[in-house]
């Protein structure tokens, strides 16, 4: 690449907004669980739409690999360079503008570098709720959480950032600006656009602002830690509550007890909510617009449960710092398993019939594969999405553990397939699961994947080798 380019580019974004010096780039070219370390010639940070769209069409023009990235969250690689240091970052965490807010359309435009807590925080301050919610929500960017279409804690009541999508700006591969930012909630005038792009990761084109869904603020949430002797018992918890437990189930979060025991070793002050330890547990939230008889109405319903057996032990969140304390449990689940050793991750998802039988079979195969490992499941059973990670044996060599990844994927998989789900769940293909797809993938749906890749973006210049092969 001659310096030229970056002369080009540095004459677009202003030169402080070009990134070149070696140390400056490192918190650009790795991810937070390191399993991606990545090189790059330089770092460019547009301040606006128009500044992406001019770099765009310079790469174009010159075949010049651009990586775009957000908050650099995302947990399969695709935001990291891997191409010898030929490619350019393209951080979008300058495009940070709330455009408007209108309550009575209940929409929001932001542009693509905003975080999520931002955006949460700018609808509350409307007197609405931007219900996307994911551990990540301090410094992941809206733009990222679309291009992968992230999912969090409230996809049960709320669906996935696509569903909370009505409408994208894009800077195509040519350095065209599609605006779609379209806040309608009907249009029946052709072809969805915006859903080639929600998902993609950046390899079709690249988001620069969204219209996003709002909705009425609750009026009233309990919020439950409770006991229950296994993921069946789960399960027909989860169907009793959807059919009436007073409010909208918007949270249902399954843990093992190896996963509250992680937290409460590594994590400060966190604690047991409960007496006595449980095999399982579910964090369940439910929500009301109507501001009294919610507590009540919960009280009751696990009362039936607890007769029924379905529940062991219960507490109800008497106030907002008890309720965060049961969420931190949750919470920093991906954080703690760190301080175990190696860990070995899996972001499936199964239909909701078959979530008990998924955990009991992947936890028999892995234990078989590796004495001693210990298994991490958790995660969103309310739409059946299963976090099902694996922790090294105590003592041994992580390094060792960790080279079964692959080997481990494999097994975890075949029952996932087995059971007609998916390898991922939220967290997307990237480069992590990008080999993988020819496996899982129907072959008529991934020709029209690729179909899609080289018509969008023909020179391949978008985020090369994420999701696609080369």
């Amino acid at each position: 690449m001659s310096s030229d380019i970056l002369e080009q580019m540095a004459a677009i974004v202003g030169a402080k907004n070009l990134v070149t010096q070696a140390d400056a780039m490192v918190p650009y070219l790795k991810e937070w669980r390191d399993l991606f370390r990545g090189t790059a010639r330089a770092v460019v940070r547009p301040g606006s739409t128009a500044e992406v769209a001019a770099l765009v069409k310079l790469a174009a023009a010159t075949g010049t690999a651009l990586v775009p990235q957000g908050g650099n969250t995302g947990l399969v690689g695709g935001q990291i360079p891997i191409a010898e240091g030929r490619e350019i970052i393209l951080s979008l965490q300058r495009l940070d503008k709330v455009r408007s807010v209108d309550p009575d359309s209940d929409t929001m435009t932001v542009e693509a570098g905003v975080t999520l807590q931002r955006a949460q925080d700018a609808a509350e301050a409307a007197g609405r709720l931007f219900p996307l919610s994911l551990a990540s929500e301090g410094s992941c960017t809206i733009g990222g959480n679309l291009s992968t279409n992230a999912g969090g804690t409230a996809v049960l009541a709320y669906g996935n950032a696509r569903e909370l999508c009505m409408g994208l700006e894009v800077v195509l591969a040519d350095g065209q600006i599609w605006n779609g930012l379209r806040s309608l909630r009907k249009d029946n005038t052709g072809y969805d656009l915006k859903n080639l792009f929600i998902g993609a990761e950046g390899t079709l084109g690249i988001i620069t602002a969204a219209v996003l869904k709002l909705f009425p603020l609750p009026a009233a949430r309990a919020t439950a830690f409770l006991a229950v002797p296994s993921p069946e018992a789960a399960l027909a918890l989860l169907n009793a509550a959807k059919a009436g437990a007073g409010g909208t189930v918007t949270t249902f979060e399954l843990m093992s007890r190896f996963c509250i025991e992680m937290v409460l070793r590594h994590a400060s002050g966190a604690r047991d909510p409960l007496s006595e330890p449980s095999p399982w547990y579910v964090l369940m939230e439910l929500s009301s617009q109507s501001p009294t008889g919610l507590d009540e109405a919960a009280e009751t319903f696990l009362g039936a449960a607890l007769e029924r057996g379905l529940v062991t032990d219960a507490v109800l969140a008497g106030s907002l710092g008890q309720r965060a304390d049961f969420w931190k449990l949750r919470e920093m689940l991906s954080e703690v398993q760190t301080h175990e050793g190696g860990s070995i991750k899996h972001d499936v998802s199964v239909p909701l019939h078959a979530v008990p039988a998924f955990i009991a079979r992947a936890c028999e195969v892995v234990t078989a594969m590796v004495s001693g490992c210990r298994p991490v499941p958790f995660g969103h059973m309310g739409d059946g999405n299963i976090h099902f990670n694996v922790s090294q044996p105590v003592g041994a060599d992580k390094a060792a553990f960790i080279a079964r990844w692959s080997e481990m994927n494999a097994a975890v998989h075949a029952i996932v397939s087995e059971l007609h789900g998916s390898i991922s769940a939220e967290h997307g293909i990237g480069r992590l699961k990008r080999d993988l797809l020819p496996g899982v993938k129907d072959p008529v749906e991934l020709a029209l994947m690729r179909t899609l890749k080289a018509t969008l973006d023909p020179r391949g210049i978008l985020n090369p080798g994420a999701v696609l092969a080369d």
